[in-house]
């Protein structure tokens, strides 16, 4: 089907057929931030503070579970690619398993704890306190969102991922709806104010899983999804051996991103609040790279199931110049009119003046970090989840973080300091991903 002579348009075709429905669901969790700060940002600068907190705490609680979607999407590719389909249904039900064990309890944990979390990253009491409500509500989805992820694995694995899209569709519409009467007081629902928002999410994403598992059943119990054999516990330690490490690695991340924060919290409230609506549309404009390097995952899987290792490796080339075109292109308004996208988010005049300039930033540094995202899960759909957990925790911990406590807030270059920084991390970031990409190793890997 994808032979290494297929002709270079065909290819890239394929590559936005798997690839753009795989955005549209990889745009789940930024989609939902960027409802509620639309929302909360009519409430004032500790709403969109807490609200932008909660979700970074929220994102660090999910993180121990999201390695789960890439894991099963690994060994669905990869079975299917070999003509295993009924073995192919397996990780699925691990996954399922695992996102009970773990999701719900420490679910629980964290919501037990979530006024210390918060506190961590704010000593603003009014801002804490939306914080600690707002965390609340996402992280009691926490279940969902396992769920989620393990069924999104089976879509994108088996080549499909346009069901998912069409569930997180109405996973949005519903999570718009009910978190605007319950932000507001809205046909007769109580008024909360921001955590509303939270619980709304919370909500939408219930719904939504009910669907989603409905429609795995359907498609997968033919396939035999319900023949369990005790030999398939060994999909089970494949599972883990890949999730885990690309669980520990989006932790890192998720940490990284409160460290972040609080460093951005010692310029003052006001640079949280701008912070806020940057980071969450940085990781808009990352998820198309994201999403085109989930479809690489499944492409590269597929091809090294087909023992087609020379065709594995240049669909990730292929893949990373659709990534960068599409990047560029969608980055147009954030460079053309960055006052106008800015405005959707901040009221004050002065905030949208002093974040254009990171704005624009942001559009460059996420374009040349394409290559790294597409790459980094390439790799994780070969199974060097490791190379990528120590790749980016070096380049998070020791480099990114600590540069950017020195010209932000220490040597007084603010915002924009940081954000220079950032440009600089992404660029490397990129040129280390290619260069092993290129040298082939991972080839050697096996599952």
């Amino acid at each position: 089907m994808h032979s290494q002579q297929q002709p270079r348009l065909q290819r890239y075709t394929t590559i936005l057929a798997l690839g753009l429905p795989i955005i549209g669901g990889m745009l789940s969790q930024s989609v939902l931030n960027l409802i509620d700060a639309v929302l909360v940002g009519q409430l004032g600068d500790a709403s969109l503070a807490g609200v932008g907190i909660g979700s970074y705490a929220n994102f660090v609680a999910i993180s121990l579970i999201l390695g789960l979607s890439s894991a099963v999407q690994t060994l669905v590719a990869r079975k299917q690619g070999q003509g295993l389909v009924e073995e192919s249904t397996k990780p699925v039900l691990w996954g399922i398993l695992i996102a009970c064990l773990f999701a719900l309890p420490l679910s629980l944990l964290f919501i037990h704890h979530s006024e210390s979390i918060v506190a961590l990253m704010t000593d603003n009491s009014a801002v804490q306190d939306i914080a600690a409500e707002y965390f609340d509500y996402r992280t009691a989805a926490m279940l969902a969102i396992g769920l989620h992820l393990s069924f999104r694995g089976w879509w994108n694995g088996t080549k499909r991922p346009g069901t998912y899209f069409k569930v997180l569709i109405f996973t949005h519409v519903l999570n718009v709806a009910v978190s605007y009467c319950l932000i507001f007081g809205s046909l007769g629902l109580p008024r909360l104010g921001a955590p509303g928002a939270g619980l709304g999410t919370a909500i939408a994403l219930y719904a939504g899983v009910l669907l989603n598992a409905w429609l795995v059943y359907k498609d997968a119990k033919p396939k035999g999804l319900a023949n369990w054999k005790a030999k398939d516990i060994s999909s089970l330690l494949s599972l883990l051996k890949l999730s885990i490490p690309h669980s520990i690695q989006q932790l890192l991340f998720s940490l990284a991103i409160c460290v972040l924060f609080w460093i951005i919290g010692l310029l003052g409230t006001s640079d949280q609040a701008i912070a806020h609506i940057l980071i969450n549309l940085s990781l808009f404009l990352i998820l198309p790279a994201v999403g085109f390097g989930v479809a690489s995952t499944s492409l590269v899987s597929h091809a090294l199931g087909e023992k087609k290792s020379r065709e594995a490796a240049q669909w990730a080339w292929d893949v990373i110049t659709v990534a960068v075109i599409t990047i560029s292109i969608l980055s147009l308004p954030l460079w053309v009119v960055p006052e106008i996208v800015l405005s959707a988010f901040l009221q004050s005049q002065s905030l949208i003046e002093q974040a254009t300039l990171p704005l624009q930033l942001t559009a460059l540094a996420i374009t040349l970090d394409a290559a790294a995202i597409v790459l980094s899960q390439s790799l994780l759909g070969v199974g060097a989840s490791r190379n990528v957990l120590l790749i980016s925790a070096v380049g998070q911990w020791l480099f990114y973080l600590p540069l950017a406590w020195l010209f932000g807030p220490y040597l007084g270059f603010g915002l924009l300091g940081i954000w220079n920084v950032q440009l600089v991390h992404r660029s490397l970031s990129s040129a280390v991903f290619i260069s092993i990409w290129k040298q082939g190793k991972w080839l050697e890997i096996r599952l």
